[in-house]
């Protein structure tokens, strides 16, 4: 296969067919230039995206990672697939390979976020919740890192997008119209475009699809931190307006109301993926 671009030297673009896959060895790239050849004998992983936009960001996302952070990510894949057998996508080793980073960077801040999904996780998703827990003793002892128990479940639910099966296209149907008007309602309160190539929308993305599927199932989480939302409606008071025209869209559209910590996480969310002068990380 041909090489299309030089990443770092443990990745790179390759031409495979018609389309450009990336791919992952360590080493692999060294001394190598664009035009060469890199044989499959050579890969250790190769990653498939179906459009140029998810192609250039990965490359992007890979490119700049800390090569410990993709050994690391490539034995927790490992890990969950044998014990869920079943094969992960590209999607997902990518998707948790970012969620390590920013994991690891918030954990250098000294910032360690509850999950209100704890509860649900352990009791539905128990072989998920093992996945979790590895990954997180393996980060803990490697980075030396004291992460909650709740990073493991934010962990195991990339392994649960993987397998969740939604066989009614009503309700499949009606989460992605829902969805799609939320995004709209952050839109116009914010008068901005957002960034759909940006790590900020795939997380307020994924953090909305499972607050529609929560709703549909009646499992709304209600732990009732009113000192936490009260001191997020303080920092974020535009996010706060915004949430509140959502929860009267909530209300309309499902006949249920939006829980203080449901609204304290969309706040978090909405706020991060609108202030434009906060980078990634």
């Amino acid at each position: 296969m041909k090489i299309s671009q030089i990443l770092n030297n443990n990745v790179a673009i390759v031409k495979r067919g018609d389309n450009e896959v990336i791919v992952y060895s360590k080493g692999i790239s060294f001394r190598k230039k664009a035009g060469q050849t890199i044989t499959e004998n050579e890969i250790e992983k190769t990653y498939v995206l179906d459009s140029n936009d998810m192609l250039e960001h990965f490359s992007y996302l890979l490119s700049n990672t800390d090569e410990n952070h993709i050994v690391l990510t490539n034995e927790i894949i490992d890990f969950g697939e044998n014990l869920l057998n079943q094969k992960a996508n590209s999607y997902l080793t990518l998707t948790l390979l970012d969620h390590i980073n920013f994991a690891l960077n918030r954990a250098k801040k000294n910032q360690f976020i509850s999950s209100p999904l704890t509860w649900e996780v352990k009791r539905f998703y128990p072989k998920h919740f093992e996945i979790g827990l590895y990954a997180l003793n393996k980060i803990n002892k490697k980075y030396n890192i004291e992460f909650p128990e709740d990073e493991a479940v934010s962990i195991a639910l990339h392994f649960v997008n993987l397998q969740e099966n939604r066989n009614n296209i009503k309700v499949t149907i009606k989460a992605m119209e829902s969805l799609r008007d939320i995004i709209s309602i952050i839109q116009f309160s914010y008068s901005v475009k957002i960034d759909e190539t940006s790590l900020n929308y795939m997380r307020l993305i994924t953090h909305l699809q499972y607050f529609l599927y929560r709703i549909n199932k009646g499992q709304i989480y209600n732990d009732n931190d009113v000192e936490l939302n009260n001191q997020v409606k303080k920092l974020y008071s535009r996010a706060y307006e915004c949430v509140n025209k959502i929860g009267i869209y909530i209300k309309e559209q499902y006949d249920t109301d939006i829980s203080i910590d449901e609204e304290t996480y969309l706040m978090l969310h909405i706020h991060r993926v609108t202030n434009r002068n906060e980078r990634e990380e």
